[in-house]
């Protein structure tokens, strides 16, 4: 079966990734320019979009699924979406400007924006396809690490952002936890070494080991998951094993048609790749070199495509993110050059209260932040650093926050 493209007056735009990014775009379009685009949105997961941020959330109880769903399905009937669930997209012919699905339908287009999203990096280690392993990316992942009962012996590998809310969840939940990482630091993209010791103190009192350093060798198990081995020798009992070392672009289907790839699939300032007509956005893409992994500049792709595709001016000129931790108790906040090399830094520690901020200041002006323990002048800081906003009147109170910089 064929579904043909729109022959008169609307140009048909097949949107592949029904995640965040693809959400995103399609709610711009319909505010900036309804009824332009005949729009089908493709996803390979059985449910509509859902708010990926939030899965730490579910995972530690604290919301259900029905609580991170961003439009329910009537919002698609309603503003005219057509929304493909469950459908893998195979191959892209954009010779024929058609996709693929696994069902063996073909799905023309006018214009094509993928937004595929990424995959969960699986470690080069033998026993990664046992039973028991698995990663930290969508619903059906959190399902599984709920089955574990309170008790279980678990070990999450890589202290990231996800790692250590991975970690966090299942403590909640009564597992007995085991946080493997292979640097000497966790988060080391985004904090600073004090920061990121003061961190690690912070979730060990929440009943997780942290393990630094930890160069994981293999993981062992009579039919399942048992044990994870690190390379010097050391065992680690695991019941569960959660892999939340990085993510990859999910660049499978912009191969099959050919597209320019290295990273993630090249894009230029207009998000279009290398084959006219074709974008992409979201962690799939590869923007001056660049790949994203949160979601504000997922977002800010997405709404820089949907002025392109609404015929105004829009440029994507890259993003300046914030990162920040969803784990109850512990706030952590951070954004721009937090190393700070070769630059001013001013920093803060109140060891009473557990709080450190450290400020780097770069030809005058706020180029980064870290903040633990207290984040309530986040916003501010954040704002500060993308309005690259000159701060000589404000710098020696800088530190103590918006409210004393303000009344200084």
């Amino acid at each position: 079966m064929v579904l043909a493209a729109t022959e008169q007056k609307r140009e048909r735009l097949v949107v592949v990734g029904a995640g965040m990014a693809g959400l995103k775009l399609v709610e711009e379009l319909v505010e900036l320019c309804p009824g332009r685009y005949d729009i089908a949105m493709i996803g390979a997961e059985p449910r509509p979009a859902y708010n990926r941020v939030l899965l730490s959330g579910v995972l530690a109880g604290d919301v259900g699924n029905e609580d991170i769903e961003l439009r329910p399905p009537t919002w698609y009937a309603e503003k005219g979406i057509e929304l493909l669930t469950g459908a893998a997209c195979t191959t892209l012919c954009s010779a024929a400007r058609e996709v693929m699905l696994s069902t063996g339908t073909s799905v023309a287009y006018d214009r094509l924006v993928l937004a595929t999203g990424s995959l969960a990096l699986r470690l080069p280690m033998a026993g990664r396809d046992l039973p028991g392993v698995l990663a930290f990316r969508d619903l059906e992942d959190v399902a599984a690490m709920q089955r574990a009962r309170p008790g279980t012996p678990v070990v999450v590998i890589g202290g990231g952002l996800l790692g250590i809310e991975a970690a966090h969840g299942l403590a909640l939940r009564g597992c007995k936890v085991t946080l493997l990482h292979i640097m000497p630091q966790l988060m080391e993209r985004q904090l600073d070494a004090r920061s990121a010791a003061l961190l690690a103190t912070a979730i060990g009192q929440k009943g997780i080991k942290v393990v630094l350093e930890a160069q994981t060798a293999a993981i062992e198990g009579s039919g399942r998951a048992e044990r994870v081995v690190l390379k010097d020798g050391r065992a680690y009992p695991a019941e569960l094993v959660v892999m939340a070392a990085g993510i990859r672009p999910a660049t499978a289907l912009a191969e099959t048609g050919g597209l320019t790839i290295d990273r993630g699939i090249k894009v230029d300032d207009a998000l279009e790749t290398s084959s006219p007509g074709i974008y992409a956005i979201g962690e799939c893409a590869e923007h001056r070199g660049t790949c994203c992994g949160l979601i504000e500049p997922v977002y800010e792709q997405a709404k820089v495509l949907a002025r392109h595709l609404a015929g105004l001016p829009a440029r994507y000129e890259g993003s300046v993110a914030a990162a920040s931790l969803k784990v109850s108790g512990v706030p952590v906040f951070s954004m721009g050059d937090f190393a700070g090399e070769g630059a001013e830094a001013i920093l803060l520690e109140d060891q009473g209260a557990a709080a450190y901020r450290k400020l780097v200041i770069r030809d005058g002006r706020l180029a980064g932040a870290v903040l633990f323990g207290d984040t309530a002048d986040a916003l501010w800081y954040r704002d500060l650093i993308r309005q690259r906003a000159a701060i000589a009147q404000i710098r020696g109170s800088l530190a103590f926050g918006r409210a004393y910089a303000e009344a200084a």
